[in-house]
This record gives structure tokens, sequence and C-alpha cells, in this order.
């Protein structure tokens, strides 16, 4: 560790000292936490997400030099901004909302001075169900309509199952797990409720911020995210986690959330290396050899901020463990894209509604208003079958769809848009999905523990990895910020 700062004051929590800004810093110019002169650095953090910059943010603060290889030509990971293709209007093309108990993501948008904007939540959303359009105040995160039956009661249990005594982040160790992992989310739901309408809402309760089919994850992994949905002095619930106001779609940032990764990246300086896809990682006599496509870098430690479903990508030298092995194979990609329409007004509240949709609908089965630049947006999902249908579908077949969709929901007004923009996380080769990778059943009871275990100089991030909010950006700064303690407390 190449710094005066005392590592013991840092992970107390006392004032560190920051690292040089933008601009600076180069492999060839060394100040204080840049590369030292042989070469190998404190720690290499592969991936330049939320997860992998929070990293390497609190690793620079503590002392620690530090070089981040990112993949891709930007930062930001499944946090990425992009162009409306005639009007050139800033789009959220992946995680976009923030709610309470959100509370490290929180303070690094107002670290980097980046404001939010209250999500419309007035008047009335919709629950599309078998081909009908049903109201329902906005106030509540779940349709209360007359046939939702014994969706309720079984709602209320599997919230119940969530919060009683929930070893949050460490769903392994829950007294019914083995049982609990066994099963599907659809098995699980299955055993409390007979009716369609029923099944088609729990679907969507846990599909709405999965994005796979309710026969594709573990009941238990489900039961965790919900239970994530708080933090150390508020239990999740899954109200917070499907809510709107009061809930994880509360806000949004204006100008995009990844104005976050943008800004740390740029603080970071020339820390950061881009177009450096990870190949190889080997280690040997206590050092990490991580070869890129941008060159070969030499590090004491090594943190991977990837999701465990992709992790696998690199070649490891020696091998990892066979229960990380296991891990990574029982963890898969959603399969998601967000499309938006711009409108020159927001004509859905003049009918009363939010812009709010949950339901069966296809392809886009969850819809909310959004805002760029002072024009108003429907955007909606596509997700699971939906998506993997379109994968590879022209753009206009998506805008067709889409707009028909929503004329679906919202009346014929919704063909009047005037862009539009489309993103699909199933091609972007560099996350393979999103936005966020779940676990088959029997995956966690099995292989758990190995989500966050160091192996040899390596260590673990990505929202994956976190506690609570696991799936969200909130989860993305908590599990970088644990695994850069964990480097610091081991160098």
């Amino acid at each position: 560790m190449s710094s005066n700062v005392s590592r013991r004051q840092f992970l107390a929590g006392s004032a560190a000292v920051a690292g040089t800004t933008a601009g600076v810093l180069a492999l060839g110019h060394h100040p204080a936490n840049a590369a030292p002169r042989d070469g190998v650095v404190d720690a290499i953090v592969v991936g330049a997400g939320l997860s992998g910059l929070a990293a390497a943010k609190t690793l620079s603060e503590g002392g620690a030099s530090v070089v981040v290889l990112e993949a891709r030509d930007r930062p930001g990971g499944r946090v990425h901004n992009i162009k409306s293709p005639r009007l050139g209007a800033t789009l959220d093309a992946g995680a976009e909302f923030i709610g309470p108990t959100q509370n490290h993501i929180a303070a690094l948008a107002r670290e980097y001075d980046v404001r939010t904007l209250r999500t419309y939540n007035v008047g009335d959303s919709i629950f599309f169900n078998d081909g009908r359009a049903q109201r329902m105040s906005a106030a509540v995160p779940l349709p209360l309509v007359p046939d939702i039956g014994e969706a309720g009661p079984a709602l209320a249990r599997a919230s119940a199952d969530a919060l009683a005594g929930f070893p949050v982040g460490e769903p392994w160790k829950h007294p019914n797990a083995r049982h609990l992992d066994s099963l599907t989310w659809k098995q699980y739901t299955d055993q409390m409720v007979s009716t369609q309408t029923a099944r088609d809402l729990m679907q969507v309760a846990m599909s709405a911020p999965l994005s796979v089919r309710p026969d594709e994850v573990s009941a238990l992994y489900f039961l965790n995210y919900i239970a994530a949905s708080g933090d150390e002095n508020n239990p999740g619930t899954l109200i917070r986690l499907l809510s709107t106001d009061g809930g994880a779609q509360e806000k949004l940032f204006e100008g995009g959330a990844a104005l976050i990764p943008l800004r740390m990246a740029k603080a970071l300086g020339r820390r950061m290396v881009y177009n450096a896809p990870v190949r190889t990682i080997a280690t040997s006599g206590g050092i990490a050899t991580v070869t890129s496509d941008a060159g070969t870098f030499r590090g004491r430690k090594v943190i991977v901020a990837m999701s465990p479903a992709i992790s696998d990508q690199i070649d490891y030298r020696p091998g990892l463990p066979a229960s990380r092995v296991g891990l990574t194979r029982g963890y898969h990609m959603g399969a998601v894209s967000k499309f938006a329409a711009l409108y020159r007004r927001p004509f859905w509240r003049e009918k009363g509604l939010s812009g709010q949709v949950y339901g069966d609908g296809r392809p886009i089965d969850v819809t909310f208003e959004s805002y760029a630049e002072d024009r108003h947006i429907l955007m909606g999902f596509i997700s699971a079958d939906a998506m993997r249908r379109l994968d590879r579908a022209p753009a206009h077949q998506i805008v067709r769809e889409c707009i028909g969709n929503f004329v679906d929901y919202f009346g014929p007004e919704a063909r009047d848009f005037i862009d539009y923009g489309i993103f699909k996380w199933d091609l972007e080769p560099w996350s393979r999905g999103g936005p966020v990778a779940v676990s088959s059943p029997g995956t966690l009871t099995r292989f758990g523990p190995a989500l966050r275990a160091p192996v040899g100089p390596i260590h673990w991030a990505g929202t994956e990895t976190a506690d609570y909010w696991t799936g969200y950006m909130d989860g993305a700064v908590r599990s970088g910020k644990r695994a850069a303690r964990e480097v610091l407390g081991a160098l």
C-alpha cells in the first residue's frame, strides 16, 4: 500500500486522504496512490460498473494504488444513458430508479451533484390481464381489483416468509432453506393460488423486478430479494420493493442515472482503462497477473466486479474451487430490454392515469412515466420470453409492437409519439442480459457461501453479491465498498 494513510484509521471510518482527481494519474506518473515503481498495484478492479467504481473509490480513499479495467468504452455497466435517434434526448437504458433506504447510491448522487425527480404517481394505474385494462389507485403497488381473489393472501404469506427472521444476504442459512430452494417461484406460488388471475399477479410481482419467468428462479432467491429491499434498520418488504411512493421506484435521476458512474470515473482519472476485457487472471507468488486486451497488469489483490453469471468468462489460473464454479453455473441473467416513447404532452395524465401498468401484456408487461429534458415519456420493460422472441427483431417491429401495447393501455393518442429509444441488454456482450442475475433452484443452498468468499487474492463484487438491495444500484455500491474493505484489511 503506497500511502501514509493508516488502513486501521480508514477501516474504522476516520477521515482518509482522497485520491487525486481526473487527468492527473497515469501508469507512468506515480502520485501517492498510483502504480508504484515495481509495476505492482495494490488492487486491480475488473469492471467499471457502479460496484467496481465504488470499490476503486473506496480503495483510493484508503490510500491503495488501484487500476480499473473495463471491457466497454464507457463506465457504468448496467447503468447506461442512450440518445433517442431523432431528437437526441437522453434516456435511461438501464437502472433508473431510487427509493427509501437506498442510502449508498443516494450519498453518491449528492456527492456528484446528480439531482432526483419524483416519479409521477398520481391518479390511477392499470392492471392489464387477459386483454382487459382495469384501473386501480396508483397509491397501491399491486392491483386491488375484485378478481385478484387468493392472490392477496398468497402475497401476504410471501411477504411474511421474507420477514420472519430472514438471514438477508445469506439465504442459505434460513431454517427452511433447502425446501424453499428446491422450488421455483412458480411451484412456490402454485401451492397457494389456483386461478389464472392470481397466478398472473404472483408472476408479475416477481417478473417486474427480475425479468424472468416464474419457473426460472428459485423461490429462496426471490424471498431473499424481498428481504433485501431495506437496510440494517428497516426490514425489507414486498410493498417497498414494488411501490412507487415510498418504494424502490420513488424517484429517478435528472439527466439519467449514468451521470453518477460517469462522474465517478472522471474523478478516478487515468486509473481507468477502457476497452480492456480481461481474459486471464493468473495467481503466483502472492501476485495476480491480469491479462486484458489493453495489456497485462499486476496486483496484490483483484476485485472481480461482475455478475456471477458472466464472471466465468475469465480464465482463472489456477482454476476456481468447485463451489465457485457451481455457483456461477447456477446463475443466469434475466432477459430484458427497455423501450421508451417520447410525447409532446403527457396525454395519459389528462385521463387521470399515472402512466404505470402491471400485467400480462406482450411484449411490454410493466410501464412507468419518465422524463427527458422536459419531454414526457412512457417507458416499458420487455422481459423473459417476449424479449427472447424480439432479440433479433428490427427496430421498426419492436416500435410497432410496443406502441400497440401503449395504445391498449392508454388509448389511441399513444400512436402520436415523436421519438423512441430501445436498448437490448441481451445482446450487450459484457452484460448478456439484465437487470440482475438470478439463481436456479438448488444453487444457493449448495454453493451460496461462494458468492462472496475470496479465492486467494481474488475478491468478488457486483450487485448480486450485496446484502441489502441486491439487484439495484444501491446494492452495487454496497458490494463494491464491502469488497474494497476486505482488500484494505488484507493489504
